[in-house]
Parts: structure tokens; sequence; C-alpha cells
């Protein structure tokens, strides 16, 4: 770590002799390129280098009190060297987080994806497990959920729910719950108590500004239609529902939920947007095939990343080996211990790869 931090200084002092080179007063564009890189690193410098002075201020003390002190100043000494070490440990912390890659991302609300996967009826009432799960965990956070659209087996469960959570760093929070999710468990109709396995796909997707994706009308057909299924007399009377196709990538979004076809409309482009996104981020990431290794899991929809064992009371994270024994308590959205594992193994990884 301190070798890399090293070169970051290093790199940082060249960049403020290179902007004094007379010759770049004139090329504004070289200088505020190298202005841009400056103030990326000038943070991180000025830690470590508050670091090297609280790591040669408590070199300086330890050297005092090994050189013999009366007891009055022995004892200042060691309690300032507990003061040091102390201040040292947590700029180490900080040092460390500094040196991670930050996701532009991470501060942005999700539009999350969930589908029955293999296993019937007993797949939909999974992924609508896996929607309470979310929902509760956020209401606990004081975030906001508004289902966008949703298609109900009729049993109870989802073959879709597309909605939106709103608050603060909640793709943060929720980026590594992509990937396929497993549970086995005995249907409420399987007379002969048989363990089923059954699955759901979970796809959590960063909202996407207008500005940042910017989307052809040539390149959409926009269909209307009558809704169908719950949601009052209105479903069959009116053209509201809303089916939105991207003709260059081939992405449908459908959208019913909400009685204005207005309004359909907008949801259907806020998610048709953040699909988008989505796509360019996945192109981003498999080019940067170093950052894509450091991940834990690649985020792929297809990788089962979770198993929700109902007969042993447990849940099972593959991509870093944890199980947890408190399964009621993690589908009443109790994620924090799993979630925050995640994100710490990820952290690891991302730091030694960069470091080691």
């Amino acid at each position: 770590m301190f070798d890399r931090l090293k070169s970051i200084e290093r790199r940082y002092v060249e960049l403020y002799e290179l902007m004094s080179q007379p010759e770049l007063s004139t090329d504004f564009e070289r200088l505020q390129t190298l202005a841009i890189e400056r103030a990326s690193i000038e943070d991180l410098v000025a830690k470590y280098r508050q670091y090297k002075q609280t790591v040669t201020s408590l070199e300086e003390t330890e050297g005092m009190l090994e050189q013999g002190l009366d007891e009055e100043m022995a004892s200042l000494a060691r309690d300032e060297i507990g003061a040091l070490q102390e201040q040292r440990d947590m700029m180490i912390h900080e040092l460390r987080a500094g040196l991670m890659t930050r996701d532009p991302a991470d501060d942005k609300d999700v539009i999350m994806e969930i589908r029955a996967g293999a296993g019937g009826d007993e797949a939909g009432l999974f992924a609508a497990d896996l929607f309470r799960m979310y929902a509760r965990f956020a209401l606990a956070r004081g975030w906001q959920t508004n289902i966008l659209t949703s298609n109900e087996t009729g049993v109870g469960g989802f073959k879709e729910v597309v909605f939106e959570i709103k608050g603060k760093g909640v793709y943060r929070t929720l980026k590594y719950e992509s990937g396929v999710h497993r549970v086995q468990r005995v249907p409420a109709t399987e007379s002969s108590g048989r363990i089923h396995t059954s699955t759901a796909t979970v796809a959590v997707l960063p909202e996407a500004e207008e500005v940042e994706v910017a989307v052809d009308l040539n390149d959409l057909r926009v269909d209307t239609y009558r809704a169908s299924g719950a949601g009052g007399q209105h479903v069959n009377k009116t053209d509201s529902a809303v089916r939105i196709t991207h003709l260059t990538t081939g992405i449908v979004v459908t959208c019913q939920d909400e009685r204005s076809q207005i309004k359909n409309r907008a949801k259907a482009m806020g998610v048709l947007r953040a699909r988008l996104l989505d796509l360019e981020r996945q192109r981003q990431s498999q080019e940067v095939t170093d950052a894509r290794r450091s991940q834990v899991g690649t985020g792929d929809r297809s990788e089962k990343i979770r198993t929700y064992n109902f007969p042993q009371g447990r849940v099972s994270d593959h991509r870093i080996g944890l199980t947890v024994h408190n399964l009621e308590r993690v589908l009443e959205g109790d994620l924090e211990e799993i979630i925050d594992a995640v994100a710490a193994a990820d952290e690891a990884k991302q730091l030694g790869e960069r470091v080691g």
C-alpha cells in the first residue's frame, strides 16, 4: 500500500512541475488535463503527508521515552504515544479507503428488476419474497420504494416486478445484489414434503438522468394497449398500458400500473434509460478487465450468488463463503450483515489488486 502511496506522491510533485513549465501557459487544454489529474489525488497526498508526520512524531516520542524520563514526563509521553498510535491507525484506514476506486454511480437511486426463474409458481412466490425483503430493508433505512411495473402470477407471486428505490447511497448499498438467488423449501402444495429448488434473478441498475443517456426518439417504437390484471376497472377500458421497444438494442420495456398513459410512458422511459446505462457500464467493465477481476463476483445476472435454505434456516452467500442462520430475519429485511460482508470482501480484493 505504501509503495503505491509513494508513487502517487511522486506523480503529484511531477504534475506540479509540469504545470509550472512556461510552454504550457498557452496550452490550456493540456494544462486543464494536468490540473484535473492533480486535483484528483491532492486530498490523498495531503493525507499521506499527514500520516508521515504522525509516524515521525510517534517515533520521536518513543525515542524520548527510551532515553529515560522522570515519571511525570514518562507518563505524558506514554499518553502522547497512545494518542499518536490511534491517530496513525485511523489514518491508515483513511488511506486504504482513498486508494479505492469510487464508483461514480454509488450515490444514485436504483431500479431493481426481480424475475421468477426456474420453479414455476414457487419461483414466482420466491420473487415476491425477495421484493418484500428489499422493500422492508429500504423502509428500515428511510428510503422510498415505488413499483414501476409488475406481472403477477395469480397465486400471490410475481413473474416480474420492477421498482425504484430512492434514498442516500442506495446503489452503493445494493449493487452487489445482482445475480441469481436460489430458494430451497417445501412448497405449500407439496403433500410429500419434498424440498424444491427454485430461482429468481435480481438486477440492480443505477437510475440514469436524461443527460447521461441520450435516447433518439427515432430509435423507439411505442405501442399502447389495454392493461390487464389487477388494478381496478380502468384496466380494460383505456389504452393506458405502454410498451417501448428500443430498436437499436432490442430492449423492450412495458408499464401498465398507472391509470395514465403519460405516467406509464414516463416510468417506462426511466427503466429504458437505466437499462441502456447498464449496458454501457457493462461494456466499459469488459474493457477494464483488471477491475472486473477485482470484484466480488462478476455482477452477471446468470451467476448464482445466494441460497435461502428453509429446512436449515440458513442463508449462504456463495461469493464469499458466508452462511448466516437467521433466514426469517433476512427475509424480513435484515440484510446488513450480508451486504456489509460482501462489500468488505470486494474492498479487500480491490485494494489487494491495486497495491499487491
